[in-house]
């Protein structure tokens, strides 16, 4: 059912991010505690890719070890076709909890990243570049306002602009629209896909939303539920861009590859409750003894 094979792209685009049975445990010995299994994909340049999976199944780790912030304990992970270096600006997370510093502003938040990174820039050209991503992400007017100032869609784009402003060649996304509500994550759905058209970065997003990665995604990854989890069946998604959300509920392409996808993940849930039920011991019908006499 499961295949644990190696994700390929139809284009003859370089490979940018690889798993090769990449193995990530916690803990020591018997006690470890197995979040992906052997699991292998290749992520091609330019590429939007989305991994979906089930709560706890490993997604943030899968995106923490393509960052380079967690090491596998055997397998490779690679970053254009060399071993993962440590963790640098050219891959920037988007976080599912905005990770913003609440004591700096809009502007502060995003200019603290551009000063480390773009010291060639003067204070005025400085001050020009972090405008550019706060109007890019529709903040404009909100640059003096503190996170807590904000709400959780202009956190989520704050967070957006900042990452976006470093440039970074791959855009990892650990379910950053998850927490919002259902039309800002739509708004927030077109702006991330505007910018990518624009830009043409390298994303992989994680996401428990199937119409969300087929909307956004070239391909779509499923990951099966953990502990021990691995990379499954791909979907391609040929789904021609700009893609239209009112019309696609009406496309026979789109609904084909959402039911199958869903279906897809239906069945390893239930293969992997499947196998829990058969692991489970029969206790022996044991009676104490008496010793009273």
């Amino acid at each position: 059912m499961i295949a644990n094979t190696k994700m390929t792209s139809g284009e003859d685009a370089p490979v940018m991010l690889e798993l090769k049975d990449a193995t990530v445990a916690f803990g020591m010995g018997s006690d470890a505690y197995v979040v992906l299994d052997q699991a292998n994909l290749q992520v091609k340049e330019n590429e939007f890719v989305a991994v979906i999976g089930y709560s706890g199944s490993g997604k943030s780790t899968l995106i923490s070890t393509l960052a380079g912030l967690i090491t596998p304990v055997s397998g490779a992970v690679q970053y254009r076709g060399k071993p993962m270096p440590p963790p640098g600006p050219d891959r920037g997370i988007v976080f599912q909890n905005y990770s913003l510093l609440p004591w700096l502003t809009v502007v502060g938040n995003i200019d603290l990243a551009v000063k480390r990174l773009r010291r060639d820039l003067t204070r005025s050209a400085r001050r020009d570049y972090v405008q550019k991503y706060i109007d890019m992400v529709n903040l404009t007017g909100s640059e003096k306002k503190y996170p807590s100032e904000l709400s959780g869609g202009m956190r989520q784009r704050l967070s957006l602009a900042r990452t976006l402003s470093m440039q970074p060649e791959v855009l990892l996304l650990d379910e950053p629209l998850s927490a919002l509500d259902a039309l800002t994550r739509s708004v927030l759905q077109d702006e991330i896909i505007r910018l990518w058209e624009e830009d043409r970065r390298t994303v992989v997003m994680v996401t428990n939303d199937v119409d969300e990665a087929v909307l956004m995604a070239d391909r779509i990854v499923p990951l099966t539920p953990g502990p021990g989890a691995k990379l499954g069946r791909e979907f391609e998604v040929t789904l021609s861009r700009p893609r239209d959300r009112t019309t696609l509920n009406f496309d026979p392409e789109f609904k084909h590859l959402r039911n199958e996808a869903t279906r897809y993940m239906l069945q390893l849930s239930a293969d992997s409750k499947t196998r829990r039920e058969t692991r489970r011991f029969t206790l022996p019908d044991l009676e104490p003894a008496n010793l009273s006499g």
